[in-house]
Order: C-alpha cells, then sequence, then structure tokens
C-alpha cells in the first residue's frame, strides 16, 4: 500500500511540476532566440562598414553584446550575448559585467562585437576571463562605429553605440561568463 501511495505522490508531484519546467524552458528559448535576432541585426550593421568583413571572414567565431553601462566616478554596467563557432554553429549564451573607477558621469547603451581570430582564443573568451583595459571615451547619443582592419592579441573589437550620454575616463575590469539559465 506505501508504494502505491508513494507512486501517486510521484505521479501527481511530476504533473504538477511539468507546466513549470516546460514554462521555464519556454522562456528561456524565447531569451535565446531574442538574444540570437539581436546579434545578427548587430552583426549585419557591422559588416556594413568598410574593411569589416574581411576580417569578419578571416575569423574562426564572434561574439555580440549588449551592453548598459552608467558611472559618477565608479562606473558599472553589464550585459547579455552570444558567442558563436562559426565553423560548428555552436551557441554559448554569455553574460557580461563591468566595473571601473575614474572620472566619469552618465549612462550609456551600446553593442560590443568581438571577432577572433583562432579557435584557442574563442575557446578561452567561452571558457570565461578578465579583460581589464583602460578608456577614455566621449559618446553623445550618436550611432557609430570605430573600424580596424586587424586582430589584436587575436582578437578585434567593435563598439557601436547605440543611444545615450557618456563622458569618461577610467580603468574597468571587464569579466565574461556563460549564462547558466540559457544553457
Amino acid at each position: 500500500m506505501n508504494i502505491h501511495r508513494s507512486l501517486l505522490l510521484a505521479a501527481a508531484l511530476t504533473l504538477a511540476t511539468t507546466p513549470v519546467l516546460a514554462q521555464g524552458s519556454s522562456e528561456a528559448q524565447q531569451r535565446r532566440q531574442e538574444i540570437d535576432s539581436n546579434a545578427q541585426v548587430v552583426l549585419d550593421d557591422l559588416l556594413k562598414q568598410e574593411g569589416v568583413r574581411d576580417l569578419y571572414n578571416r575569423a574562426v567565431g564572434y561574439a555580440v553584446f549588449t551592453v548598459t553601462k552608467g558611472g559618477f566616478i565608479v562606473s558599472g554596467g553589464g550585459g547579455n550575448g552570444v558567442a558563436v563557432d562559426k565553423a560548428s554553429g555552436a551557441r554559448t549564451y554569455m553574460r557580461m559585467g563591468t566595473a571601473g573607477v575614474g572620472l566619469g558621469i552618465g549612462g550609456q547603451r551600446y553593442s560590443l562585437i568581438m571577432l577572433f581570430e583562432t579557435k584557442d582564443r574563442l575557446d578561452k573568451f567561452v571558457a570565461g576571463g578578465w579583460d581589464s583595459r583602460a578608456t577614455a571615451e566621449a559618446a553623445a547619443g550618436k550611432e557609430g562605429v570605430a573600424v580596424q582592419s586587424s586582430f589584436f592579441n587575436g582578437v578585434a573589437f567593435y563598439q557601436i553605440t547605440e543611444k545615450g550620454l557618456m563622458a569618461q575616463a577610467d580603468v574597468s575590469g571587464t569579466k565574461f561568463w556563460v549564462n547558466d539559465e540559457l544553457r
């Protein structure tokens, strides 16, 4: 009799939690589709810039993040994105966070695009890591992209400003990691 109750209880719990699990899966799938769609739009815009397509064609993979950053003396920001291995089509959904201290005030939303020259460099990025760098920038709500024509240490960086106002000079640390919720 206890076995029957246990089986009945297990069946009831399974039926009760299945919609919740399906809903979580559905929400994750929808979020992945939003990130993929945004990444494709950003990548298409970037590839319209002179000199970028050649670098993209030589890259083994890329990552696209949508970032929001703000600051008043202390700056901070974060975003979501996807890293893509062009050969296999494998997609890794990731998060990023950045923080720094310096002279700055304002807020900015932008897209960060990285092209990876080698599979090893792409794999190391997906595994997670810090990218600390000094920055000095001024953005006044205009769309713009700084185009470079070569890889630097195996990576080419592009930043496309979407909107906002940011004037800052800081030293910040940026961390990228896999988004476990979207695996």
